[in-house]
């Protein structure tokens, strides 16, 4: 496993596309004016917000469209995955709680 497939990372293309354009990290945090840091983070698979996304992306000179070719949607974490299930086994025993209650 590569350092940027790291349990709980968030691989993407940053790196490929940018090293393809012959840009350095520093070119790229300049043309999309983002700090120099969070294209290595980025890189490194850290997660970004969306806005920081598509500054990445029209720098690379990506439409805001080809974002899933560049940051491949994620999987859920576990944790995520885990309170979704109880929140639905929640909301499903409460309602044939509600449904017992109208008979």
């Amino acid at each position: 496993m590569d350092e940027t497939e790291k349990p709980g990372s968030h691989p993407n293309r940053v790196r490929e596309l940018r090293e393809d354009r012959l840009m350095t990290q520093a070119q790229l945090a300049r043309k999309a004016r983002v700090a120099l840091r969070t294209i290595h983070s980025v890189e490194k698979g850290m997660n970004c917000r969306m806005d920081t996304k598509r500054k990445i992306l029209l720098a690379l000179g990506m439409r805001f469209e080809d974002k899933d070719q560049v940051f491949p949607p994620g999987r859920r974490s576990y944790a995520h995955a885990a309170g979704l299930e109880r929140a639905e086994a929640f909301s499903a025993g409460a309602l044939s709680g509600s449904e017992d209650n109208l008979s």
